[in-house]
């Protein structure tokens, strides 16, 4: 049987993945992407147990753009659609749409992944899976027509705060969790400015991988706030190197 390219899944949204305002948190949406393309892969026959044992390989996300019309609240219902694109000599394009029970699109994204050596850390190219990978017509629409981009600063990068990696910060690949970096974007902003503002857009870039007991210093440059636009970004403290850069449109 040919595998749907098409893949949904539904959330009810719980008091665990909203915030102060009874909104759904940006890192719990992230969450919600991670789960719904893990069971994807899964479906496709290509997930992560397989992955591990026959390829001694991981699924890492590389770049994701997140655009948002609205945060859904506590106790709706949404349904999270995600599909993959042809894969390329390294990378894995995948999709996403977030809509509310009437079908209406209240997020989409665009994201990339590779193949991660889970002995040597290095990337494996994409045809090292193409034996078990599924033969189906890809779906050609993408969610947005924007393309991920490189990040950098728009002037003078102030440092927030230090935070130390531990236990709850990882994920089942021992590195820090793609969505674990959304909420240390987050605490670079007071409560204040989080009563007066949301988040329209963001486009996250993980650059290299942070283990439990590194320490992050996060950076804030906010010379184009004027034209609603932040960046952020996150270096280890050893080797003040970049370990994530973040560009988010606030309104």
């Amino acid at each position: 049987m040919i595998p749907e390219t098409l893949y949904k899944n539904s959330y009810t949204i719980g008091y665990r993945d909203v915030d102060f305002n009874g909104n759904l948190r940006l890192s719990a949406l992230f969450g919600y992407f991670q789960d719904t393309a893990g069971m994807n892969v899964e479906s496709l026959g290509i997930g992560v147990e397989t992955l591990s044992k026959k390829y001694s390989a991981a699924w890492v996300l590389t770049k994701i753009l997140v655009e948002i019309n609205r945060f859904p609240g506590w106790n709706e219902k949404i349904t999270v659609e995600t599909w993959p694109h042809e894969p390329k000599k390294y990378e894995f394009d995948r999709d996403f749409r977030v809509r509310d029970e009437k079908g209406g699109i209240i997020a989409s994204a665009i994201s990339n992944w590779v193949l991660l050596d889970i002995n040597t850390r290095e990337i494996k190219k994409s045809d090292v899976i193409f034996s078990d990978y599924p033969k189906f017509d890809f779906i050609e629409e993408r969610a947005l027509n924007s393309r991920l981009r490189k990040l950098k600063p728009f002037g003078q990068l102030n440092s927030v705060y230090r935070k130390v990696i531990g236990y709850s910060d990882t994920d089942v690949n021992g590195h820090i969790n793609n969505a674990r970096y959304i909420d240390y974007i987050m605490d670079c902003f007071s409560m204040e400015e989080h009563k007066k503002h949301t988040v329209k857009s963001i486009q996250v870039n993980y650059i290299k991988e942070v283990f439990p007991g590194d320490a992050l210093i996060l950076y804030k440059d906010v010379s184009k706030a004027g034209s609603n636009l932040i960046y952020i970004e996150g270096a280890n403290e050893a080797d003040q190197k970049p370990v994530f850069s973040a560009e988010l449109e606030i309104v």
